[in-house]
Parts: structure tokens; sequence; C-alpha cells
């Protein structure tokens, strides 16, 4: 039995599919070695911080109507979208929903404007996005679910405290006559 020859397209277009082209592997970026953070984070530590006083205000907003565990995330390098959160608790619906108009009113007051509000009516996770600055005020059941400080746990963090009231001045005892 005689095989015929192939002619010479036939024998091309056999070789192409039998031999995928090459494809060039795309560039890994390199991770920085093992304990060390990445170039992007240090790169936005150099940047002056004009967000960071945006995201104080939101604390003490929130600490004045007695938000818990008030914790400032500072996630520059490590997301696109934000420089920091401010990750506070509250108790009830009712005071998650007056930690978040306490917070949008001292803003407002400072010249922010919000990009948007989310969960108002739930009041479980009030999320109140300043663009650079994003407040999340959750139950404390949410925050244990959600758990954004673990989430972003490689971001440096700042837990906040309620200022002390200030001491009324007492006036020096007077030596008795």
């Amino acid at each position: 039995m005689r095989t015929r020859k192939k002619s010479a397209p036939a024998r091309h277009a056999q070789k192409r599919k039998s031999a995928p082209p090459k494809r060039h592997a795309p560039e890994r970026a390199r991770k920085a070695p093992r304990g060390q953070a990445p170039a992007p984070r240090e790169a936005a530590a150099a940047r002056p911080d004009t967000s960071r006083p945006r995201a104080e205000a939101i604390a003490r907003a929130g600490l004045g109507k007695k938000a818990e565990d008030v914790v400032i995330l500072d996630v520059r390098g490590l997301t696109s979208y934000a420089d920091y959160f401010v990750v506070m608790s509250a108790d009830s619906e009712r005071q998650a929903g007056a930690i978040a108009d306490a917070v949008d009113e001292e803003l407002e007051r400072a010249g922010a404007s919000k990009v948007g509000v989310e969960g108002q009516a739930g009041g479980r996770w009030v999320l109140i996005d300043y663009g650079d600055v994003v407040a999340h005020v959750m139950s404390p059941d949410a925050r244990g679910f959600y758990d954004l400080e673990g989430l972003w746990a490689d971001a440096p963090r700042t837990r906040m405290f309620e200022p002390a009231p200030a001491r009324a001045e007492s006036t020096p005892a007077q030596p008795l006559a």
C-alpha cells in the first residue's frame, strides 16, 4: 500500500496544529523579602498625609456619640480606593445612626463631601465613604463576623480613646488662722 504525499500547505497546517505557538510568560512583580514592607507602602508613607486629619475627625465624632473600640487603619499602599478606614462599634441601630449623623455633620462642617452611604436603614453596618477615608460603624456582632481588622492585618492601626474630661482647677487650701 502506497502512502500519498501531502502537499506543502497541508504539511504546514499539520505543524501548526501540533506545535502551539510559544507564549512569553508575563513578568511577575518582585515580592519584598519577608519582614519588609512592599515598595508601594514606602512610597505612600513618603507623600504628605492629608487624609489623616479627616480620619481623626471621624474618630472624634464617633467618640462624641459614645462609639466603642474606635480604630483607625492606615491602608495606604494596601488598597487603591482609600487611605484610611475608621472602624467603630455601636450597641444599637439607633446609636449607629446617631454616630453616622455626627460623623456626617462634623465632616460637612470641615468642608468634606461624602461619596456615598450604605446601610443607614439597617444599622448593623453603616458605611460612610469620603473617598480617601471610609468610616465603618458596626454592631459588635457584625464587627466580629466581618473582622475588618483581621482582613487588613498588615495595616498599621491607631486605637482612639475618649479624651479624659477636663478637671476643674482647684484652688490651694488656705491655712487656717
